[in-house]
């Protein structure tokens, strides 16, 4: 008669980060028989080095850089203002930790189930910890997270070269700096940096900014960028030559000197010596094996993936959902395939951009109506002279559901949040404009594309929505 075999412990968690904890919170629901492995630093990444410390030098930076703005609105005295590096960055550590201390204290009750040290797999059900103990489980959760990517011929340059672990602990930033990556997280950091007031140079190997694929709002982050920087996309950049007063960094005929190069080309899985190879699965050119995006289930393993680890959905609250997910899997006989998330990805410069639902596809067909909104002339973002940005909606044509969006606009990350709900109640552009908009806000710059949009919908409703959803034909009504 077969028996189960005897292991150590229900479920081990490996990785204490956002999608750890997750999966901590949802397995002690059900479990005394757990441990979490981790070989810190701890905190996760997005209180520690991601969105809570970048949030803040953003905050500080598109304060200062209202200045600008001051003798429109008639405010004097702008020119006096100066930004106090040193202190910014204090402040950013500062409330920093605070976040990080109230992550930590999640573990603080755990006694010997929160074990400290590097997880190396050796079969689908057995851990060893620093090359010493043995732990086996039922279960695995995989969730050791992201780390920066910083690509070979720029770790010459030593301490020079910063990347957002080691950019929120300087204690004052040089005068002239080049990012190189304009991913989301790259695009706002060398948008806080320019707005704080450094010379900034930002090189894209790409032509599209923060994941964009919609040309004409990719334009407009563009050209929202260009203000306060200098852009070269379209070609990688190179280190051609560094000493110690200066560093050459060009793309094609483009040459600057700088005096220190923000990487953020990118975060990869922090898989290095995890022993993902002993699980028998194949892996893909980078290592990792194939996840299913619904059960987390690696192969026909109990086995299980979250969070960063993750390069596909790489943002918290699916780091969070992941966790969630890995862990009831963990724990049942079965595994069970969730239904995930509207997609949702918002990137913090202003104007904020995001990419909600189905991303915008060049090779559409007339199956997909496109309707939008240029902010220019928009009311209330004219009167606080945040009148910038365009917002693209896609929906079905025939019917008008709504399908996705992308934007760069005033109060982007509100909107963004409006229509991710809407998609995910599979809501139509005609019941959209039904919806109560308040006067003056931005939001009515939404009604604007909605309408738009509806105006491309073959078969928009059996029964047509009311007048008042019209178009107005005073502008300062929209």
């Amino acid at each position: 008669m077969n028996q189960t075999p005897a292991y150590d412990y229900d479920v081990l968690i490996i990785g204490a980060g956002s999608a750890g904890l997750a999966a901590l919170r949802a397995v002690r629901r059900h479990t005394q028989r757990f441990a979490l492995i981790d070989a810190g630093p701890g905190g996760t990444t997005c209180a520690r080095v991601g969105c809570m410390p970048s949030k803040l030098l953003l905050e500080a930076a598109h304060a200062f850089h209202r200045r600008h703005q001051f003798e429109a609105f008639g405010l004097r005295g702008s020119e006096q203002l100066s930004a106090d590096i040193p202190a910014v960055l204090q402040r950013v550590r500062a409330e920093r930790d605070r976040f990080v201390a109230g992550v930590l204290q999640t573990t603080a009750d755990l006694g010997p189930r929160a074990i400290t040290g590097r997880a190396r797999i050796l079969d689908p059900h057995t851990v060893e910890v620093d090359g010493q103990r043995r732990l086996t489980a039922r279960s695995l959760i995989i969730a050791t997270g992201s780390k920066p990517h910083v690509p070979d011929e720029w770790q010459a340059l030593g301490d020079r070269v910063l990347t957002t672990d080691t950019l929120f602990e300087q204690t004052d930033l040089p005068a002239r700096i080049a990012v190189l990556g304009l991913g989301p997280l790259g695009t706002e950091m060398a948008q806080a940096l320019a707005h704080l007031g450094l010379d900034v140079t930002a090189f894209h190997s790409d032509d599209h900014l923060a994941g964009l694929a919609d040309p004409k709002v990719n334009a407009a982050l563009i050209q929202s960028m260009a203000s306060s920087m200098q852009l070269q996309l379209g070609q990688m950049p190179e280190l051609r030559a560094f000493d110690g007063h200066a560093i050459t960094v060009g793309a094609g005929a483009f040459s600057t000197q700088v005096d220190a190069v923000l990487a953020a080309t990118g975060r990869r899985p922090a898989i290095e010596g995890l022993g993902l190879e002993n699980l028998g699965l194949a892996l893909n050119e980078r290592g990792l094996p194939e996840v299913d995006p619904h059960t987390l289930q690696l192969g026909g393993l109990s086995v299980f993936w979250a969070g960063d680890v993750n390069p596909d959905r790489a943002l918290l609250h699916e780091a969070t959902d992941e966790g969630e997910i890995a862990a009831n899997n963990a724990l049942s006989e079965e595994p069970r395939a969730f239904a995930r998330r509207t997609p949702l990805a918002i990137t913090f410069t202003e104007p904020s951009v995001a990419a909600i639902g189905m991303p915008y596809d060049p090779h559409w067909s007339d199956e997909v109506a496109i309707g939008g909104v240029d902010f220019a002339d928009q009311g209330r973002a004219r009167a606080g002279l945040r009148n910038q940005g365009v917002l693209r909606l896609y929906a079905r044509a025939d019917g008008g559901e709504l399908l996705g969006a992308q934007l760069c606009a005033p109060a982007g990350e509100h909107l963004a949040h409006l229509l991710a709900w809407a998609i995910a109640r599979r809501s139509s552009v005609a019941e959209l404009l039904e919806m109560p908009f308040y006067h003056p806000v931005i939001e009515e710059g939404l009604r604007t594309a909605l309408r738009d949009l509806q105006a491309h919908v073959h078969a928009p409703r059996a029964t047509p929505g009311p007048h008042y959803c019209e178009q107005s034909s005073l502008d300062c009504l929209d």
